[in-house]
């Protein structure tokens, strides 16, 4: 335990309650972090409030996947920090027989252990001591696997997938986050096609582009293995971007997994955006415009949320009483919502301002789509965006319209 100054393996420390769990982590304070820090981290083993909302949705996501399943299952959590995230899932997820955490830092090893003795977990959590790629590796074979794997580093997970994939059982979830949004949403574009196998673009619904950009190089990595991968769930919030990947073994699977990955064209003119599975030998001259397209990809151009399993997660989040309760049904609400809608979204302000326009209220512009007969719903991804599958022209027709009187 702590010591009367607050000190555990050297360094300021406190219990913080989260969930049903306490745990010691390092004192912020005493590093002069303030909440709205991300950097690795300045204290010696690595700890962010701010993800509290991440845990919450992840341990209601894994609560989901296991009543769906219906049967036991083990988790592994390769980059545990302090242990708090593998904890909970120890203590929160139902039927949950054995963690597996690790982390290679060794005062996170040790503050990790301290916590899962904290919580009498003894006999669930495993801890080691090992590089996250070697500990997956080591779990590669056929009754060593796991049903739950939770990539969760800073930065891209891509370095962990290919043992990730390797050490899930079949029908087994993965759960992966990247906090490298700058190669994602196209500021460091070499980055993204090194790293990601895909071209990002600079567009107003680059978030979106980065889940798919991360879904699609995924799906890619799966098919190496003959594993075929499902979206259920996907967001962005904050810094980062999440998905959970249900996997299926078999070639067939992977091949048809890989037919949901493709491009996104664009055209920075009139704003029309479109998938298409190839741009071999496809024009690249815009269909309303004429003007000359871009694209983003390879990526996923299927479903990046399934309004099925996102319910699941809700009646989860109905049974239990999290602090971000109420922002989790709003993402969880949006998310379902725009689950069947046309892939990327239209910013309003962004359109407006290409138009040189007064920008009209989201629900201004949602009514005048549906009176048109179009579908149009709000997203997740930006408080102004819209999916819909009215084509940019119409878009612009449609906002002269609604500030028209006011013009």
């Amino acid at each position: 335990m702590a010591d009367k100054e607050g000190y555990v393996a050297g360094f300021p420390s406190e219990i913080i309650k989260e969930g049903k769990v306490q745990v010691l982590v390092p004192k912020l304070e005493a590093y002069g972090v303030v909440p709205s820090d991300y950097a690795p981290s300045k204290a010696p083993v690595f700890y962010n409030p701010v993800m509290e909302f991440n845990r919450d949705l992840t341990v209601l996501a894994f609560k989901a996947f296991q009543h769906m399943v219906n049967h036991e299952i083990s988790i592994c959590e390769p980059f545990t920090s302090q242990g708090i995230r593998g904890i909970r899932f120890a203590v929160e997820v139902d039927g949950v027989t054995k963690v597996l955490l690790s982390d290679i830092n060794t005062a996170a090893y040790e503050l990790a252990k301290h916590n899962v003795e904290l919580n009498k977990l003894e006999d669930k959590i495993t801890l080691k001591h090992k590089d996250a790629n070697c500990v997956l590796s080591n779990n590669a074979s056929p009754k060593k696997r796991f049903d739950i794997i939770d990539i969760d580093p800073f930065g891209t997970p891509v370095p962990y997938l290919d043992s990730a994939f390797r050490a899930l059982r079949n029908n087994g979830l993965l759960a992966t986050t990247a906090t490298d949004l700058a190669p994602l949403c196209g500021v460091h574009a070499k980055a993204c096609v090194r790293k990601y196998g895909g071209k990002p673009l600079r567009t107003e619904y680059c978030h979106e582009l980065a889940v798919r950009l991360l879904a699609g190089c995924m799906a890619s990595l799966a098919a190496k293995h003959d594993i075929g991968i499902r979206i259920l769930f996907s967001h962005s919030s904050d810094h980062y971007i999440r998905v959970y990947a249900q996997i299926e073994y078999g070639a067939k699977k992977g091949d048809e997994s890989l037919k949901n990955t493709g491009y996104i064209l664009h055209c920075f003119n009139c704003l029309h955006r479109e998938t298409a599975h190839q741009i071999f030998g496809k024009s690249d001259q815009c269909p309303e415009c004429d003007s000359k397209m871009e694209h983003a990809g390879p990526l996923w151009i299927g479903g990046i949320s399934d309004p099925s399993f996102i319910e699941h997660v809700m009646k989860e989040n109905q049974n239990t009483a999290f602090k971000n309760s109420a922002k989790i049904t709003k993402l969880l609400t949006l998310t379902k919502n725009e689950a069947t809608a046309p892939a990327t979204y239209y910013v309003i302000d962004k359109l407006s301002g290409k138009l040189k326009l007064p920008a009209p209220s989201v629900q201004a512009f949602l009514t005048a789509l549906h009176n048109s007969g179009f579908q149009a719903v709000q997203t997740h991804f930006n408080t102004r965006g819209i999916k819909t599958d009215a084509p940019a022209l119409m878009m612009h027709k449609l906002l002269r319209d609604i500030v028209a009187p006011q013009h």
